[in-house]
């Protein structure tokens, strides 16, 4: 019998990438827009496993929820698992699988990307031109050979964005991270601590997992020693940035720009057309209205390979979980406790 699973938060992508990795009819896919939180965890009612996204509440009221209507499985299609009450998971006895990774360089080469359109202000000389307004004041950029890139966080992700900053623009890497990965050493890359990091970094890029120790750890005090006019990406997660304190800094012009792919408060906003509405998030209004701030709707990871990989890995956790096979994309909590 296939595995019945209802996946939230699921947009035409997802349809298709997971109806085309299922080609043996080992799950039996239904698909709601509907982000999963303690109103709608009912609609799990008849389903044995849920399928969830980076904005989907598995708090452990949910997950109380999610058990009690038989829910044996929780898949995760992404590598974050911060909204996830894993204590309460396995305390209910439901299993959680992630995908532990997928391309790292759909992340890694969006980064690069918004480094160059915020350096170059493309996405302002792209509405100017629509506008018929050919003149370049107010478009001037930096070479960014010669300059300091700071990566903060080393996985797979950082890496690859430091190895392209570092061979490909010929920029000198700073890299920081609770373990030090050998591949940043091969392409040149030299470790310091995090306050070296943004002292010295012209580009900063985040590249960490949402933990309670990083949780706002560019706050006020992590902004106020960047270098003035420096630059910060963040294609992670949003709360590793206190938002607040991300504006103030722009507002005394010590921060110089700023792309973002994620928000803080992002559940409610991304991954919604709200053309129509009105967004009363104040701070996240403020933001838009910066020029040298670029905001885009956590699509980093949105590429046809991350997704093929993303949807594949799933079905595979789902044919593992039914042969009661173990893999890397199992979280336990005591496993995240012991990390930490």
């Amino acid at each position: 019998m296939p595995l019945k699973i209802i996946v939230f938060s699921a947009r035409s992508y997802d349809r298709e990438f997971l109806s085309r990795a299922n080609l043996d009819g080992i799950c039996t896919f239904h698909f709601t827009e509907a982000n999963l939180k303690r109103d709608t965890a009912i609609m799990a009612g008849g389903f044995q496993a849920v399928c969830c996204f980076v904005n989907d509440d598995l708090s452990a009221g949910v997950m109380e929820d999610l058990s009690a209507e038989g829910v044996k499985l929780v898949l995760l299609r992404c590598t974050g698992f911060n909204n996830v009450d894993l204590e309460a998971a396995e305390r209910l006895g439901i299993t959680v699988m992630r995908v532990a990774k997928y391309s790292p360089y759909s992340v890694a080469e969006f980064a690069v990307g918004l480094m160059l359109s915020l350096n170059r202000k493309i996405h302002r000389a792209y509405n100017r031109v629509r506008e018929e307004n050919f003149l370049l004041d107010g478009l001037m950029g930096f070479d960014m050979q010669g300059k300091t890139a700071g990566v903060l966080g080393t996985g797979k992700i950082g890496a690859i964005v430091g190895r392209i900053l570092s061979l490909g623009f010929g920029m000198k890497v700073l890299s920081y991270d609770i373990k030090e990965n050998p591949a940043v050493k091969k392409y040149g890359g030299t470790y310091v601590t995090v306050e070296q990091l943004m002292k010295n970094s012209d580009i900063v890029t985040l590249h960490l997992p949402l933990t309670p120790q990083t949780h706002h750890l560019i706050d006020a005090k992590m902004l106020s020693i960047m270098k003035q006019g420096a630059m910060l990406i963040n294609t992670s997660r949003g709360a590793i940035i206190d938002t607040k304190a991300l504006i103030q800094s722009l507002k005394n012009r010590q921060l110089g720009a700023a792309a973002l792919d994620v928000y803080e408060e992002e559940g409610d906003i991304f991954y919604k057309n709200l053309s129509e509405q009105i967004i009363d998030d104040e701070v996240f209004l403020l933001l838009l209205t910066f020029p040298n701030v670029i905001v885009t709707g956590h699509q980093a990871y949105f590429t046809k390979e991350a997704l093929t990989h993303i949807a594949q890995t799933t079905v595979k956790n789902v044919k593992d979980f039914l042969a009661g096979r173990t893999n890397e994309n199992i979280l336990f909590a005591r496993e995240v406790i012991k990390q930490a």
